[in-house]
C-alpha cells in the first residue's frame, strides 16, 4: 500500500465509531508503516474532527425522528430522565461534567470514544464549544496512551524524529 492510501485509510478509520484512534493509530504505524508522528497527527485530527459533524447529526436526526410517535415518547423519556437527574447536580456537572467527559474519552477502551462523548453531551445538553474542547483534549490523551501502548515507552522516547 502506498503512503498516501494508507493515509487515507488511517484517517477514515480515525473517524469510524468503535475504531476510532484506538484502532488506527496501532494499524497505522504496525500494518501501514506510516511514521508514528504522521500517525498519530492524522488520527488525533480526524479521530477530533468527526465531533462537529457528529453534533449537527445528532440534532438533524433527533428533530426527524420526532415525528414518529414511538421515538419521540421512547427518547423524550430517556432524556428528560437523564436531563432532570443533571439538573439536580448542575453545579457539579458545570464544573466536574466536562473533566468527566475528557477522562471518559481518554480511556483508550472500545465505546468510550469521541462518538460516545459526543452523544453523551448532546443528551446532558453541555455547552457544545466547551464539550468539543473537553471531548478533543480527551481524544489528544487517549492517543498519548494508545501511542505508548503501541510503541513502548522507550520506542516514543529514543525514536528520531
Amino acid at each position: 500500500m502506498d503512503t498516501l492510501t494508507a493515509i487515507v485509510v488511517t484517517a477514515l478509520l480515525s473517524m469510524l465509531p468503535i475504531f476510532e484512534l484506538r484502532l488506527a493509530l496501532p494499524l497505522a504505524i504496525e500494518t501501514f508503516h506510516l511514521h508514528w508522528i504522521l500517525a498519530f497527527f492524522i488520527t488525533v485530527i480526524f479521530n477530533i474532527l468527526v465531533v462537529i459533524p457528529i453534533f449537527l447529526f445528532l440534532d438533524y436526526l433527533h428533530k426527524h425522528f420526532l415525528k414518529f410517535r414511538w421515538y419521540d415518547k421512547s427518547i423524550n423519556f430517556v432524556l428528560n430522565k437523564i436531563r432532570n437527574r443533571s439538573k439536580k447536580v448542575e453545579y457539579s456537572l458545570e464544573t466536574f461534567g466536562l473533566l468527566t467527559l475528557t477522562l471518559f474519552v481518554a480511556l483508550p477502551l472500545p465505546g468510550t470514544g469521541a462518538w460516545t462523548g459526543s452523544l453523551i453531551a448532546w443528551a446532558l445538553n453541555l455547552k457544545r464549544n466547551r464539550s468539543f474542547l473537553a471531548i478533543a483534549f480527551g481524544v489528544l490523551i487517549a492517543g498519548l496512551i494508545v501511542l505508548i501502548l503501541t510503541l513502548g515507552i522507550s520506542g516514543v522516547v529514543n525514536s528520531k524524529f
